[in-house]
């Protein structure tokens, strides 16, 4: 429905007022940063102003007040971004004002006049993301009625300034660094060399495309690095076009690449769907916008911006259906108590990627609830109690603490029966304060999680289809000093091209750490990739820049691990290999293909002087031989080699929105990885229809076997220890594996962290407690396993509450196995304790054959995870879920099962054309008169 609607009652303006008004909502719902922000012309005018120019009139001078400062810039004595110094009123961290002598510039003193005294005085060039920081700093200080006033008026002062300071766009902003050129020959020179290599078959032909795509992104990279470097020094830094991106107005790096580097690598025409290798083209355009395309970079360049202008249609309908379909399985998420007395919650800790801090412990905890008492491990302060808010400077003290990880309440842990509690999800972001009773929790997570959907698939066109590719990690190098420690490490000895000895990683899953020698803290931890050349050994101290190893990027590889000849098994032409010849080049390569008879699976064996077989190695599909039969090899040598997919498109969320609904439905992904189910260490059984065995023997002598397709890569190796939820082969583990094997908390933990990965790809913020809401209600239901004496039965899928319900009925009963002389009870009748003595007591008086009876089974079950359209089909509504999707299925359903609703969530109620029980609507309230004393004496000797 389209309604408009008109509050007309006193009350109904009054509340729409308090929701609906502009400075009531400053605050972004979905991440709590302010949302009421100035852009572009606003934005650029501030900047200007606030920005400092050496050498401008009036520089030097020295001011009583800022009035004065302001006569001079009225008199023409003092320019706007002259340095002066000035007495001026600053407020210190206690909100006690003090006057000081500041080095400052005529333009923010101009700037200050504006902002409100309780914030004290803001000396910095202000852009975009420092207006965000200071507007949430006045609200916190000043209140919301003083934030609306200041919008106002840094509004009219920026609009008045960009248009004084004649800051416009023009032909001659665009700088083209001198040094282009040169850099373009260079990438030219490394590319023909690439091909030389290729050309006397050094390297394959994937290998060469790899390599020539990661030189012109490099080369693209240090080009834009100059062009800023240019640009920044141009006009003693008030060039437009670069004031334009500093300031965060307008523009990014990428477009100003585009206007005066060169535009760079572009994505290849391609079928939507088709998941391809190669989907940049080799050539990139070397004009940039300034001078002109030539018609062939033009051509291609219109593909790049077509697509992006279909892509746009045809993602919105996406973004829409998945905020729809978000809705419906959260809308009956509500606040409907204040606290469940949970005595559970979530360890929160930073999130780290390698190195980078993708997000600190603050960001994670600020507004959530503490579950125990936080204590600073050093000094033993309590720094926060158990159920109280962790607020800024909670979450400050407990940052700037030792402190690696906080337990906090949450959603997922949240054990109110119906909605959440209070506690459990913190703070409300859009008001910055506790959450209320009433609050419609879930239709506010599912509105933050799809509205930037609709937004990022917009995203596509403004670089026009330019490749992204960043380059690819390939080596480590030491940030810090310290030791180097690293677990499970197994290497053998080998030699690098020039023939030196190196040391070659073979283990497959070590992790190796940097750790400071005095305090034992850990610096820097990273995997340690398989087949990595090892510079340096485990415990030894590494200095700041070394470097500890390298490894190929576009390759997977097999290492030989021992001397010997090699000797094939089954690799046959056109059966389990092709021969790939280059027509460039004329040389072949046999590539491993998926044969059609199953008992043919190509091994490489290594045979030592005596004939014994000493290793075997199965080839997965898509593997390059890189070995002839019966050659002698050492160990350290290279014999099959894997290209892995690199050089893809740039990541934009039309790659994110399916993710995230691949998510959130719970799919399965199409290649799943085979998980251990179990601690144990890994041996191969025999090969069965084309399935290699594997083996996992527990410390306990538990077993479990495991059926891996040839055509997959085994990613353990003989002997080696697993954990439980460890793949064994490669592909992606599915989050019902995860439920399975690592429990439910590991499984939300996942979906979780996984959608945020890829919103935060896009550099879109969202808190952690949204996707928690929605996580929430996939998991809400259980299968029952043994339904025992419950009216279930088996692999019926029932909610929580209905499961716990049933089985506490049946606490305390028994039943019934033979009634003896009783008429009052019958085998299989499921009767009390109580009932049984008194039923017994009264047969026995009469000398009569007792009731027998057995102890009562109660049901068991597991936790279900269900994407999130089989959650929403699923609520206890009948009429919420037929307004959803399926209508006659679900109203069929409901009419056999003589479905009852009780019209307790907020979409029956819309149906209903009822008061929503969410907000002032809540049925708490119901019975709540509001009016005038008088009026309520009033009605109270009525009732009399």
């Amino acid at each position: 429905q389209m309604a408009v609607h008109l509050p007309l009652g006193n009350a109904a303006i009054l509340e729409a007022q308090l929701l609906m008004l502009g400075s009531h909502n400053v605050l972004n719902p979905a991440n709590g940063a302010p949302i009421t922000v100035p852009s572009q012309d606003m934005v650029l005018g501030l900047y200007y102003i606030t920005k400092p120019r050496p050498g401008a009139k009036g520089e030097g001078l020295v001011f009583y007040g800022p009035e004065e400062a302001i006569i001079a810039y009225n008199e023409k004595r003092a320019d706007l971004h002259a340095t002066v110094k000035c007495v001026l009123r600053d407020v210190d961290e206690r909100g006690e004002e003090f006057e000081e002598l500041k080095e400052t510039t005529i333009g923010r003193i101009l700037f200050n006049q504006v902002v409100p005294e309780e914030v004290g005085y803001i000396n910095t060039v202000l852009t975009k993301k420092s207006l965000r920081d200071i507007i949430a700093v006045v609200l916190k200080k000043a209140g919301a009625d003083k934030v609306a006033k200041f919008l106002d008026d840094i509004k009219n002062m920026g609009y008045r300034m960009a248009f004084q300071g004649g800051l416009s766009f023009n032909l001659d902003a665009v700088v083209i660094p001198s040094s282009k050129q040169d850099l373009v020959q260079e990438g030219y020179d490394k590319a023909d060399a690439i091909m030389e290599d290729y050309n006397m078959g050094l390297i394959t032909n994937n290998e060469r495309y790899n390599q020539i795509i990661d030189v012109w992104t490099n080369i693209n990279n240090k080009l834009t690095k100059q062009v800023i470097d240019t640009l920044v020094k141009d006009q003693d830094g008030f060039n437009p076009v670069y004031m334009m991106l500093d300031s965060g107005a307008r523009g990014s790096k990428e477009q100003i690449r585009q206007l005066s580097g060169m535009r760079g690598l572009m994505a290849k025409p391609q079928k939507s769907g088709v998941e391809g290798g190669q989907q940049v083209i080799e050539n990139p355009i070397l004009s940039n916008f300034k001078e002109g395309l030539s018609v062939l970079e033009y051509f291609i360049s219109t593909h790049g911006a077509r697509k992006g202008l279909a892509d746009t249609a045809l993602k919105t309908a996406d973004a829409g259906y998945l905020t729809r379909r978000l809705v419906d399985v959260a809308q009956d998420v509500i606040i409907n108590e204040d606290d469940c007395g949970t005595l559970r919650g979530l360890t929160a800790t930073a999130i780290k990627r390698n190195d980078d801090v993708v997000q600190t412990l603050y960001d994670r905890i600020l507004g959530r609830t503490a579950l125990n008492d936080i204590i600073h491990p050093i000094t033993g302060d309590v720094i926060c109690r158990a159920g109280e808010e962790i607020t800024e400077e909670v979450a400050k003290a407990i940052d700037e603490s030792p402190l690696e990880s906080v337990e906090i309440r949450s959603v997922l842990t949240c054990e109110a029966r119906h909605g959440v509690c209070a506690k459990c999800y913190g703070r409300n972001l859009a008001t910055a304060r506790m959450v209320q009773k009433g609050e419609v929790v879930g239709v506010i997570a599912a509105q933050s999680i799809g509205e930037p959907g609709t937004q990022l698939t917009l995203r596509t066109f403004h670089v026009g289809g330019v490749a992204g590719g960043s380059t690819v990690e390939t080596n480590v190098v030491s940030k810090y000093e310290g030791r180097l420690e690293i677990d499970e490490l197994r290497t053998i000895k080998g030699k690098n091209a020039a023939g030196e000895p190196i040391d070659i990683v073979i283990s497959r899953q070590s992790e190796m750490r940097i750790v400071d020698p005095k305090t034992e803290i850990v610096l820097y931890t990273h995997a340690l990739p398989y087949a990595a050349t090892l510079f340096m050994a485990d415990g030894a101290m590494v200095k700041k820049g070394d470097l500890i190893c390298e490894w190929d990027p576009y390759n997977a590889v097999i290492i030989a691990e021992t001397d010997g000849k090699i000797a094939y098994e089954s690799i046959i032409e056109g059966v389990t290999y092709r021969d790939e010849r280059d027509e460039q080049t004329g040389l072949s390569e046999k590539v491993v293909i998926e044969s059609k008879d199953r008992t043919k699976n190509p091994v490489i064996h290594i045979v030592n002087k005596e004939g014994e077989d000493v290793k075997a190695y199965n080839l997965p599909v898509t593997a390059h031989i890189m070995v002839k039969d019966n050659a002698k090899i050492k160990a350290g040598d290279i014999l099959i080699k894997i290209p892995r997919a690199v050089g893809k498109g740039g990541g934009d969320i039309t790659g994110g929105l399916p993710r995230v609904t691949e998510l959130f439905e719970a799919r399965n992904p199409s290649n799943p990885a085979i998980v251990s189910e179990i601690d144990g260490e890994v041996t191969f059984g025999k090969i069965k229809r084309g399935n290699r065995e594997v083996v996992i023997t527990s410390k306990q002598g538990d077993v479990m076997k495991y059926l891996v397709p040839l055509s997959r890569q085994i990613v353990v190796q003989e002997n080696d220890y697993v954990k439980a939820g460890m793949p064994l082969s490669d592909g992606a583990i599915t989050p019902s594996d995860i439920l399975r094997i690592l429990g439910p908390t590991k499984v939300q933990e996942y979906i979780v962290n996984e959608v945020q990965e890829v919103y935060r790809m896009q550099g879109v913020k969202i808190n952690d407690k949204h996707f928690e809401v929605i996580v929430r209600q996939m998991m809400s239901k259980v299968k029952i396993e043994d339904p025992g004496d419950s009216r279930f039965f088996e692999d019926q899928i029932v909610d929580k509450w209905e499961f716990m319900d049933v089985n506490d009925e049946l606490y305390d009963k028994v039943v019934v196995e033979d009634a003896g002389d009783s008429q009052n009870v019958q085998p299989g009748q499921i009767i009390s304790l109580r009932k049984l003595r008194d039923e017994n007591s009264s047969l026995k008086r009469r000398d009569l054959k007792p009731v027998k009876v057995r102890d009562i089974v109660p049901a068991t079950s597991n936790q279900v995870l269900q994407g999130i359209t089989r959650a929403a089909l699923q609520t206890s509504s009948f009429i919420s879920a037929a307004s959803f999707q399926e209508t006659t299925k679900v109203l069929n359903e409901a009419a056999i099962q003589g479905k009852v609703d009780p019209l307790a969530n907020l979409k029956e109620n819309v149906i209903c054309g009822h008061l929503i029980p969410g907000g002032t609507g809540l049925r708490d309230y119901d019975n709540l008169i509001v009016g005038l004393k008088a009026d309520v004496e009033g009605l109270a000797q009525a009732a009399e």
